[in-house]
Parts: structure tokens; C-alpha cells; sequence
């Protein structure tokens, strides 16, 4: 393969429209590329550290300590095992939050890479968004843990939500996910604004108070209740999927846990929130897609 010189540019432009079947080849033909991209954002990550990939093991284990203080002590929220509640829900926020801090990054700091090679821009957001699956797959086993440690495992069909609510928390994550790596290539403050986001939406996110609580909850804003204004949250809508399947106690009827609704009810809310995310993940692509041919200029 011949050496490409360090002061060649590549500037592409993308075709106007997306074509999805091309597109997905093109993508398949470099899957060793995002392979590679994957294992280099995992290894710069924990690059010089001593506990490498256990500090993605640690970070819920620090959420734990921190919020078990706040909620089970001093507050005294009232949650049996609430390791295992915290977790589950921590498990998809995590995953969510680490990804689009990742991907707001993605093409900017492989700027050297985007404006000398031609490759499928939307490889690199992808790549990011895997290396966060791998944290999250880490995480799991924490979870798992906690849940062996308890003997907190609710075996039914509430484990039927967990395929619906990664579905949703993947598709919604890299709809997002493309639209802040596009937007952050021109405007960077994105990322800067994606902490104030994030922030904000994770405690709009039932994952360290009961969402049942919400659920049960008579206040309104603006005539809206307060349980709809979380169901339109999909994040919402996917950790509470995440904690009906592996937490899976709703608790009493006076003071529920977790929302009190048929396994069939969320079901189908989590399908719709997959489908909405499906969607927005063909909108984001094209939109990705149609930015993507200035990256070099832009860079």
C-alpha cells in the first residue's frame, strides 16, 4: 500500500442524498477500520492507568456510595436494595451520557484522520459509541454482582423488556450521538453545551429517586401531570424499562417503586420509543451525511 504524504488534504463532498443500501456496504467494507477505531478509544482512554477498564467498573460503584449516602440514609428514600435499583437505571444512563460525550468529540480530535484519509465520516461517532458499549458491558457485570450479592433476580416476563429498551437506548443514543459529532465539528461549543445538557437531563431521568413515585405524583406543570411530562423524556421511558426488568419490584400501591403498569403497557410504550428513535436515527444519519463532505474544509 503506498505511503501517503503528511501534507496531502482530502477534501470529499458526499453525494446530496444518502443512499442507505450503498451506504451500509461501504460501512460493512470497513468494519475492521471501526474495529480498530473501537480498541484505539478504549486503550487512549485508560492509556498510563494502572487500573485500566476497572475505572468504568468503579465509576457506578462510586454513584453508589455517593447516592446510597444521600437517598437511603439521609433522606431515607425508602428503596429496598436500592444497589440494585441505582445500578439498573445507571447502567443505561451511563451508557447514554458517556456515548454523546464521546461521540461531540469524535471527529475533531481524529481531525489529522478525517482531512488526509476518505472513509465513512458517521465510523467515527460509531466508534465512540462502541467503546461506551463496552463500559456498559463492563457495568453489567457490577450489576450482576449486586444482583447475585442480594438474590435480587425477578425471573418472568419483565425480562422481555431489556431487548426492547436496548434497542431504544442504542438507536436513540446514536441519533443523538451523530447529531452532536456533526454540530461540534463547526460550533464547538457543543460539547461544553452537551455537559449543561446532560446534567440537566440526568436528574430529569428517574435513576436515584423511585420513578413509581412520579408515577403516583398528582402535580402538574403548565396543566401537564409530571408522569407525562417523564414519559415524553425517552430516556425516561428506557430506564424505566432497564429497572422493571432487572430491579422488577414494583412495591406497594400506596408508595410503588416503579411505575405501576402492566409489563404489556411498557412494552409497547418502549416499542413506540424504539420506533421514534429508529426514525430519528435515519433523520440524524442524513443529516450527519449531508454535513459530513465539508469535515475537511471545516477542520
Amino acid at each position: 500500500m503506498a505511503e501517503i504524504p503528511a501534507d496531502l488534504t482530502v477534501r470529499t463532498s458526499e453525494p446530496p442524498k444518502l443512499r442507505v443500501l450503498p451506504r451500509l456496504r461501504e460501512l460493512w467494507a470497513d468494519r475492521q477500520l471501526l474495529g480498530n477505531l473501537v480498541r484505539k478509544e478504549v486503550s487512549v482512554k485508560y492509556k498510563s492507568s494502572v487500573l485500566g477498564v476497572a475505572w468504568s467498573m468503579l465509576n457506578p460503584i462510586m454513584y453508589l456510595l455517593i447516592f446510597s449516602l444521600v437517598f437511603a440514609v439521609v433522606l431515607k428514600g425508602g428503596i429496598p436494595n436500592y444497589s440494585v435499583y441505582l445500578l439498573s437505571g445507571l447502567l443505561a444512563w451511563n451508557f447514554f451520557s458517556t456515548a454523546l460525550t464521546m461521540d461531540a468529540r469524535s471527529v475533531v480530535e481524529n481531525a489529522n484522520l478525517v482531512t488526509k484519509v476518505y472513509f465513512p465520516r458517521e465510523i467515527l461517532p460509531l466508534a465512540s459509541t462502541g467503546a461506551a458499549g463496552v463500559d456498559f458491558l463492563l457495568q453489567a457485570i457490577v450489576l450482576a454482582v449486586f444482583m447475585a450479592a442480594y438474590r435480587h433476580v425477578h425471573v418472568g416476563l419483565n425480562l422481555l423488556l431489556l431487548p426492547i429498551s436496548l434497542v431504544a437506548l442504542a438507536a436513540f443514543t446514536m441519533a443523538v450521538g451523530l447529531v452532536v459529532a456533526s454540530l461540534n465539528v463547526r460550533y464547538r461549543d457543543t460539547q461544553h453545551l452537551l455537559n449543561l445538557l446532560l446534567l440537566v437531563w440526568f436528574w430529569s431521568t428517574p435513576v436515584v429517586y423511585a420513578s413509581g413515585r412520579v408515577f403516583v405524583s398528582h402535580k402538574s406543570i403548565l396543566g401537564v401531570s409530571v408522569f407525562h411530562l417523564f414519559l415524553a423524556n425517552p430516556l425516561a421511558d428506557v430506564v424505566f424499562g432497564f429497572q422493571r426488568a432487572l430491579y422488577g419490584d414494583v412495591g406497594p400501591a400506596s408508595s410503588p417503586i416503579l411505575p405501576a403498569v402492566s409489563v404489556g403497557w411498557l412494552a409497547v410504550l418502549l416499542g413506540v420509543v424504539a420506533l421514534v428513535s429508529l426514525a430519528l436515527l435515519w433523520l440524524a444519519w442524513r443529516w450527519f451525511f449531508r454535513l459530513s463532505g465539508d469535515f475537511a474544509e471545516d477542520l
